[in-house]
C-alpha cells in the first residue's frame, strides 16, 4: 500500500473481479502492472457503464499502440481504436473483468522507439454533479491540482500510485465510447479513508 502522511490521497486501488488470479495475469501481461492495483473476488453484479474508467497517460503514439496491442493480445476488447484527434492520440479497451481503460498522449508524433512505459495512471470517476463531488473530496482532505468548473477536477496524487480525477458521468461515458446507463456494483474500492462519495464509490481505510 502507498501512504502519504501530509495529506489525504488515493493510497490504494482495488478492482473487484470474478477471478483475481486471471485479472492479475491480464494486467501484468497487458500493462506490466505489479503492485499498482489490487484485486478482490466478488459475486456482485453490474450492468452497463460502471461509472468510472482508468487511463494511462504516455509520451507518444508508439507507446499508446504498444499498450493497446498488448492489452488486445491479453484478451481485452476494443471500444475505440487508437487514432489521432485534435487533442493527440489514443484508444480505449475493455479488460476481461469489465474495467474500461484509455491509453492516450497529447503528442501526435513519435520521438523515440516504442516502449510500454506510462507517465500517469489516472482513475476517472463519473460524477452526476462534479462540483458537489469535488466539495465532498475537499472536505475529506484531498487537495485540488486542476479544476475546470463543473467539467473536470484532478486531485494531487501525493505518493500514491494513482491520480484521482472527476469527470461528468455522461461526458466520461461518451469519451470512452459506451452508453451512460448502468446499474449495480461499481466493482471498485478506493483506499485512504472510510466513506462513500455522492456517487456511491466506496472508500476503505488503507491497511
Amino acid at each position: 500500500m502507498f501512504t502519504n502522511d501530509t495529506q489525504t490521497t488515493l493510497s490504494a486501488l482495488t478492482l473487484e473481479v470474478a477471478d483475481p488470479a486471471a485479472a492479475r495475469a491480464f494486467y501484468a501481461e497487458a500493462f506490466g502492472f505489479d503492485t499498482q492495483i489490487d484485486f478482490r473476488a466478488t459475486d456482485d453484479t453490474t450492468s452497463g457503464f460502471r461509472g468510472f474508467s482508468l487511463s494511462l497517460t504516455v509520451a507518444q503514439p508508439a507507446n499508446v499502440n504498444a499498450f493497446i496491442d498488448a492489452a488486445i493480445a491479453a484478451g481485452a476488447s476494443v471500444l475505440k481504436p487508437a487514432t489521432k484527434s485534435f487533442w493527440g492520440y489514443g484508444g480505449v479497451v475493455q479488460a476481461p473483468d469489465g474495467t474500461i481503460w484509455k491509453v492516450a498522449t497529447s503528442n501526435k508524433k513519435d520521438t523515440a522507439p516504442a516502449e510500454k512505459k506510462y507517465d500517469d495512471l489516472v482513475l476517472l470517476l463519473g460524477a452526476s454533479d462534479v462540483a458537489a463531488t469535488k466539495r465532498f473530496y475537499v472536505e475529506q482532505g484531498l487537495k485540488v491540482a486542476k479544476s475546470y468548473g463543473r467539467k473536470y477536477v484532478e486531485f494531487e496524487a501525493g505518493s500514491g500510485p494513482v491520480k484521482l480525477a472527476l469527470y461528468g458521468r455522461r461526458a466520461l461515458a461518451k469519451d470512452v465510447g459506451v452508453p451512460e446507463d448502468g446499474a449495480g456494483s461499481h466493482r471498485l474500492v478506493l483506499g485512504g479513508f472510510t466513506a462513500t462519495d455522492p456517487d456511491g464509490f466506496i472508500w476503505e481505510a488503507s491497511a
